[in-house]
Parts: structure tokens; sequence; C-alpha cells
């Protein structure tokens, strides 16, 4: 294998991923829908 093969895939996987967890603290956060009970609940 090629010299430094080894350090250059991981600095290529550090760069990668540094750009996936920027992106990720931007996405909005899911807000979870609040399911209404019926005021009866016999039914």
């Amino acid at each position: 294998m090629a010299d430094n093969f080894l350090e250059k895939h991981r600095e290529e996987y550090e760069l990668r991923k540094a750009a996936y967890l920027r992106k990720k603290k931007h996405l909005p956060k899911t807000k979870y829908q609040k399911l209404e009970r019926p005021d009866d609940e016999a039914l």
C-alpha cells in the first residue's frame, strides 16, 4: 500500500464527520404532536 494511506483516509473521515456534525446541529428539532384524547374514555 502507499505511504500514509491510513493517515489520509483518517483525515478525510474526520473532515466528513465534522461537516456532518456541523450540519446536524443546524437541523430543526422535530416536535412531537400531542394526541388528543376524547373527553369520554368509554369510547
